[in-house]
C-alpha cells in the first residue's frame, strides 16, 4: 500500500423500520466481502434518523442477524441519533457558503424531484413556522463518476435538482447530509450498496464538495427481486 492511499474502510447502513430483508442482507453481504477481501475494516452504522418510521427493537434484531450471518464488524456500531451536534456543525458550515435557505413549499408547490420552484428563496425573511433547509446546486454543477460495477455515471445535477433538502420540516436531519457527515467522520473509503441508492450518490458528492470530504469509491449493486421483479419482504 502506498503512502498516499488510505486503508480499505467500508461501511454498512441499514434503517431500524423492520427486520433485517433479503435486499439488505445481499448489500451488507457483498460491502462484507469487499471489505475483507481487501484486508479493510467493515463498519456497521445504523440510519435511526426517523423516529416515526422505526420499529421498535428493530435496530437490535439487525445487529443480531448480522451476527448470526458471520457478518461482525471491527468497530462499535455507529447510531445517527446520536450525532446530531455533528449535523448542526455541518448546516452552520453550509450556511457560511450561502447556499442554504428555508423552506416552506407543500408537496404540490414542489417541482420535479421535489425540487422548489422559487417561491421561498425571494421572501427568506418573511419564512414563518415550521421550514426545511435546502442547499442550492449551481445550474452548471455536473459530476462524473466510475462505479464499480455500473461503469460510468454522468449527473447534471444543477440542471436536474437545483436543490434539495439538508433538514426536514419537522426538524429532522436528512438523510443526504447525514451519510455524507458521517462517512467523512469514518473515514469511509469504499461505498458497497444497491443500486436504489445510486441517484443519490450525485447529492452526497456535491455536498462532499462543500464540507471538505473525500469522495468514497463506489459499487452499486443490483437490486434482489423476486420472480415478479419485485424486492422480497
Amino acid at each position: 500500500m502506498t503512502a498516499h492511499q488510505p486503508a480499505y474502510r467500508g461501511r454498512f447502513a441499514p434503517s431500524p423500520t423492520g427486520p433485517l430483508h433479503l435486499g439488505s442482507l445481499v448489500a451488507a453481504l457483498a460491502s462484507y466481502l469487499d471489505a475483507r477481501s481487501r484486508k479493510g475494516a467493515w463498519l456497521v452504522r445504523m440510519e435511526d434518523l426517523d423516529p416515526p418510521r422505526e420499529v421498535p427493537g428493530a435496530a437490535d434484531r439487525i445487529l443480531q442477524s448480522l451476527r448470526c450471518h458471520g457478518l461482525h464488524w471491527d468497530e462499535s456500531p455507529l447510531f445517527q441519533s446520536e450525532r446530531h451536534e455533528a449535523y448542526a456543525a455541518a448546516l452552520d458550515r453550509l450556511a457560511a457558503t450561502g447556499r442554504l435557505f428555508h423552506c416552506d413549499c407543500t408537496r404540490a408547490l414542489l417541482g420535479p424531484h421535489g425540487v422548489c420552484q422559487g417561491h421561498c428563496r425571494t421572501r427568506q425573511e418573511s419564512l414563518a413556522g415550521d421550514t426545511a433547509l435546502r442547499i442550492d446546486v449551481p445550474p452548471e454543477y455536473a459530476i462524473e463518476v466510475n462505479d464499480a460495477l455500473q461503469g460510468l455515471q454522468h449527473w447534471p445535477l444543477g440542471q436536474t435538482r437545483r436543490d434539495f433538502v439538508v433538514r426536514r420540516k419537522d426538524g429532522l436531519d436528512a438523510y443526504q447530509l447525514a451519510v455524507v457527515v458521517d462517512d467523512c467522520a469514518q473515514n469511509i473509503t469504499h461505498v458497497v450498496r444497491g443500486c436504489d441508492l445510486l441517484d443519490p450518490t450525485a447529492p452526497q458528492i456535491y455536498l462532499q464538495g462543500l464540507l471538505d470530504c473525500p469522495t468514497p469509491r463506489y459499487c452499486h449493486l443490483p437490486v434482489a427481486t423476486n420472480r415478479d421483479g419485485r424486492k422480497p419482504e
